[in-house]
């Protein structure tokens, strides 16, 4: 029994250090202090060094490494292949899992990361380092930082479960994307595989420092609307007393016109909130109201206004009182007599029916209870804002299509309680932020996409028709419509939900205009399918046993009875026209051929 409990405890004696070097060599691997005369001489405490601007100019001989960061480009056979050629000259394929992980600093206008990756299996006993770069999109490089291993590393297959990191990156851009890449060395001149990049973007002013720190992100939360006769008040929320923020503005439209308000509170009476009226205001209209601080790019809060009718006869002099308090009584005798004569006739009139019908009073009665009236739901609102759409279409099919696109965006925004992004809509801020990038963040801040399929949306790969105008943002309005593809794509292979992204036809289209990657989407045919859209955008159901969502003006009739949706069917049926002219044109020119 003895020699049994002796080898048990051998075995956890020797199973302790095992362990203790298992979750060493799981622990991330920060870069050494050390100097590149210590890696390539293969001494102690430098497996892997960070590499200084100093050191690579010292080594290199000369001073235009600025352009560069603290690295430069394939710097392999500079700095390690003197001594030895042979190290630098194998396949290393690129990292792995490459990650961004932030970390706090106490500067509330930047960001700081750090990167961390896996080295590939491929080609990693000769590994000889990493060179990681950060770069903002459309702009120049940020930093660049150099990773060596000493001279006489050789690391095993095992070595790619560990996990590398990278000095932190500081300054960053609060709300800024940028590319991050990290490239194995050696480079090989000819081998396309060496290096890993990763988009990402920095954390937004709120959620770093939170809301009321922060000027350009800063909105009302709070919003609260009453009506009393013929005024209407709105009562927010003001911002706090260090942003400075000292005016505001509040934008209400409807039916095509708008209604700007300027706000200037009095701090001395209310430092938390302040209430205002809006005037001139039509009765029985919905309207769409925006309030924003007076700042430039300054975050909208969007809400509601249902001005209601305003009651005449609530206003009457109060001296016609005592006449309404003698006409009571008669009007309570009159509305009793009126509901005895009404019942005794619809108790009379079904045994006339069942006699002239010959229907016996047992099937009448089988049938009344045998049938459930239907009722009308009411729209719930569990959204406390409206959903954001971005819509995306094709130019190829001529400006007449552009219109109908615009008109369709233009109803759901009116009249579907939608907020639509349309790239025609937000020119300046394409401008601002580059074609591609403004689709990029609409793509990824929008609850939906829509993309109107079109036959030009086959052809995005052949040249522009000569009416389109901005070829550069159509090209980047088609790329955009790739990269949906992509996404819907991946997001099925993952088996995530598809439900963010809808493609729709216009009646003069064909099914087979969709694309096949968007076919696993939800598809619609405008403007029949308006309810569904609806039903798609708020997540409602249009019937429930014994309900129906009745909504009146986006039926495929009721639509047409607002100017909004005149305007759509207008450009609807001029784009067809113009389908079928272009048609019939390219079938004469085949024939010609």
């Amino acid at each position: 029994m003895w020699r049994e409990a002796l080898v048990l405890f051998q075995l956890l004696t020797f199973a302790q250090p095992l362990s203790a070097q298992e979750d060493l060599s799981s622990a991330p691997i920060t870069p050494q202090k050390c100097s590149l005369q210590c890696v390539r001489q293969g001494g102690a405490g430098c497996e892997y060094c960070r590499i200084t601007r100093d050191d690579v100019e010292r080594t290199l001989g000369f001073h235009s490494i600025e352009a560069f960061g603290s690295c430069i480009p394939w710097p392999c056979f500079e700095l390690l292949g003197e001594e030895e050629p042979e190290l630098c000259k194998h396949y290393v394929q690129a990292p792995d899992d490459v990650r961004v992980e932030f970390v706090d600093d106490q500067n509330p206008t930047s960001d700081t990361i750090v990167v961390s990756w896996r080295p590939s299996y491929y080609g990693i006993a000769f590994l000889r380092g990493f060179q990681v770069s950060l770069q903002a999109l459309g702009g120049a490089s940020v930093g660049c930082q150099l990773f060596l291993f000493h001279r006489n590393v050789s690391l095993p297959a095992s070595h790619a479960q560990r996990v590398y990191k990278s000095d932190p990156f500081p300054g960053l851009s609060l709300g800024s994307q940028y590319a991050i890449t990290v490239m194995a060395l050696p480079v090989p001149e000819k081998w396309d595989r060496f290096s890993h990049s990763k988009i990402f973007s920095t954390r937004p002013c709120a959620e770093k420092n939170g809301l009321e720190q922060c000027k350009n992100d800063w909105y009302p939360k709070h919003i609260e609307v009453q009506q009393r006769g013929a005024a209407i008040t709105v009562t927010f929320n003001l911002a706090p007393p260090n942003l400075g923020i000292s005016s505001y503005f509040s934008l209400c439209y409807a039916n095509g016109k708008k209604k700007y308000t300027k706000i200037t509170p009095n701090p001395t009476q209310n430092k938390t909130h302040h209430s205002f009226q809006l005037k001139e205001l039509q009765e029985g209209i919905n309207y769409t109201c925006e309030i924003a601080a007076n700042e430039v790019d300054a975050v909208r809060k969007t809400f509601s206004v249902h001005v209601l009718h305003i009651n005449q006869e609530a206003h009457l002099p109060l001296t016609t009182a005592p006449s309404l308090a003698l006409l009571l009584p008669l009007c309570l005798v009159g509305a009793a007599i009126f509901i005895v004569l009404l019942a005794v006739l619809t108790w009379r009139r079904p045994k006339l029916w069942m006699k002239t019908l010959d229907i016996g009073p047992d099937f009448m009665k089988q049938h009344q209870e045998s049938g459930s009236p239907e009722e009308v739901m009411p729209l719930p609102r569990s959204r406390s804002t409206p959903p954001r759409l971005l819509i995306c279409y094709s130019s190829y099919d001529g400006p007449a299509h552009v219109k109908a696109v615009v008109q369709l965006g233009a109803f759901i925004q009116k009249h579907m309680a939608t907020q639509v992004s349309l790239d025609l809509w937000d020119s300046l801020s394409m401008a601002e932020e580059g074609n591609m990038a403004w689709y990029c963040r609409q793509i990824r801040e929008s609850n939906f996409v829509l993309v109107i399929c079109s036959q030009g949306l086959s052809h995005r790969s052949q040249p522009l028709p000569p009416e389109v105008e901005d070829e550069e943002v159509q090209l980047s309005s088609a790329a955009a419509i790739h990269l949906i593809g992509e996404e819907v794509g991946r997001a099925k292979a993952l088996n995530r939900d598809l439900s963010k992204y809808m493609a729709a036809i216009f009646e003069y289209s064909k099914e087979t205009d969709i694309p096949t990657e968007l076919r696993l989407v939800s598809h619609y045919t405008l403007t029949r399918d308006l309810p569904l859209l609806f039903s798609h955008l708020h997540e409602v159901s249009l019937h429930r046993p014994g309900g129906y969502l009745k909504i009146s003006h986006i039926t495929e009739e009721g639509f047409k009875q607002l100017p909004a949706g005149m305007a759509l069917q207008s450009a609807l049926h001029e784009a067809g026209v113009a389908q079928r002219e272009r048609g019939h044109c390219s079938v004469e020119e085949e024939e010609k051929d």
